[in-house]
């Protein structure tokens, strides 16, 4: 998998704008039965985790992820089937992308060298893996664009923007993880 260039992405997201109202069902309901934890993490937990902090952020956060998910198929063909995925690989991702996550809050107590551990690993696996960071930065601009529009909804966007961007995490780590497979 490779960094998706601007005409790439510019590409992927008139895909995924082009998408009527029926075809975007038969994409999430696919997406449904194809990776069930995956979807259920992200339309479910994720914007329940939002909606604490705002409701209307959380629905923005839900029209992110069905572009993230055609941007994704778009650029890098079908997504792979939770059937060949390790059972446990959501899980793995989650625990290990909470930790990095939370090496970043400062308010949360943690060790001064497990922190910076955390923090570097996070960085260097960012850059190492490839994690779409223009796509991150097209959809913190939707965001901010959104939110900015009523101020109720300004407090969630860094929530709104931690978990986008773990979104996309995930579905860069998830191609990875099948095409490192088929290539052994």
């Amino acid at each position: 998998m490779h960094e998706l260039t601007d005409r790439e992405l510019y590409q992927a997201l008139e895909y995924a704008k082009s998408i009527d109202e029926d075809d975007g069902r038969k994409i999430i309901e696919q997406f449904q039965l194809e990776q069930t934890a995956l979807a259920q993490t992200i339309f479910d937990i994720f914007p329940t985790v939002i909606a604490e902090e705002n409701q209307e952020m959380s629905y923005l956060f839900m029209d992110l992820c069905f572009d993230v998910l055609c941007v994704f198929q778009k650029a890098f063909g079908p997504l792979p089937s939770q059937n060949d995925m390790d059972i446990d690989w959501i899980e793995k991702q989650a625990v290990l992308l909470d930790a990095e996550l939370l090496s970043l809050i400062k308010d949360k107590y943690m060790d001064d060298k497990i922190r910076s551990k955390l923090q570097d690993r996070f960085l260097n696996r960012v850059i190492k893996d490839n994690s779409q960071m223009r796509l991150v930065n097209f959809m913190n601009a939707a965001i901010d664009d959104f939110a900015s529009e009523n101020p109720i909804r300004v407090p969630a966007i860094k929530t709104t923007q931690t978990m986008i961007f773990i979104v996309i995490r995930l579905f860069s780590n998830l191609y990875s993880h099948v095409n490192k497979s088929n290539m052994t």
